[in-house]
């Protein structure tokens, strides 16, 4: 991903976004070869390539799991209506634009609180009148589910699917615990509802030690975030829902576009995806 540096932000930040610490959003936009990203950002990635060089493998991986995620819960399930928790950054390929691929008039509102993203998302509101935009913090579910964003645009007596993809990894659980956070909700969400739930994991087997490297990387860098859990950590987050085929899974697997043509590095077996449905 080299071509992040030729192609990321030189000039001056708007006011309101702190350059000098890394975010999130721009940290995963820098591993995918974006261009709204600074120094501190790019430093977080540059640490990750040195102890897993497929860091950018790894994270498209992971962005290529919502879109087939997406692709299932608008197309098989039949799900119009989506809340995007922790959205991130604008890339080629975003939530409102797979789901309304399949399902034109699909609702997607989208929930971050990180400055970049918020001017970005605002920018959303006016090319699509079907996405919405709110800048809640998605570790308070009530403060989510409460805001008139939320429901005004989706209606919670149908089903609806909530995509908590690549954030809670990043949570410390200083306050709930991401178990709570997830039952919270879950509870909120009507029968027939679905999650898809994405995150770092650590593997339990060899590639362990690449995993703790990426977290050692990821706590001590300008980022500050990043754990790495188990399978059961992972599973205990999917309170009550059935799980779609096949369960908790790598991303590079969970639903293929095709078959596996070469040999899965360390990274790609270090995030994984789950679905589920509530009965």
């Amino acid at each position: 991903m080299t071509a992040a540096h030729s192609s990321s932000r030189s000039g001056s930040a708007p006011s309101f976004i702190d350059t000098t610490k890394a975010s999130i959003a721009r940290v995963y936009d820098t591993a995918l070869g974006g261009k709204d990203n600074y120094p501190a950002d790019r430093e977080v990635v540059e640490k990750l390539r040195q102890v897993a060089p497929e860091i950018e493998q790894f994270t498209v991986d992971h962005r290529a799991f919502l879109v087939r995620a997406v692709r299932f819960l608008a197309g098989e399930a039949g799900i119009d209506q989506f809340l995007d928790l922790g959205s991130g950054l604008p890339t080629a390929e975003n939530t409102h634009q797979a789901a309304q691929r399949l399902r034109p008039e699909a609702r997607v509102v989208y929930v971050d609180n990180d400055p970049t993203v918020v001017a970005h998302g605002r920018a959303l509101l006016e090319e699509n009148d079907r996405t919405f935009f709110s800048p809640g913090d998605l570790t308070n579910p009530r403060e989510v589910l409460e805001d008139p964003v939320v429901t005004r645009n989706l209606d919670f007596a149908r089903p609806i699917a909530l995509l908590q993809l690549g954030t809670l990894h990043h949570y410390d659980e200083t306050g709930l615990s991401c178990t709570e956070i997830m039952k919270q909700y879950v509870d909120a969400l009507p029968s027939g509802s679905y999650v898809a739930l994405s995150h770092f994991l650590d593997p339990q087997d060899e590639d362990s030690v690449v995993a703790r490297r990426m977290e050692d990387v990821f706590l001590h860098s300008p980022l500050g975030t990043g754990r790495f859990r188990t399978r059961e950590q992972i599973l205990a987050m999917m309170p009550g829902l059935d799980l779609v085929d096949p369960g908790l899974e790598l991303c590079v697997k969970w639903w293929p576009d095709g078959p596996q043509l070469k040999p899965l590095v360390a990274a790609q077996r270090c995030i994984a995806g789950v679905v589920g449905r509530k009965p």
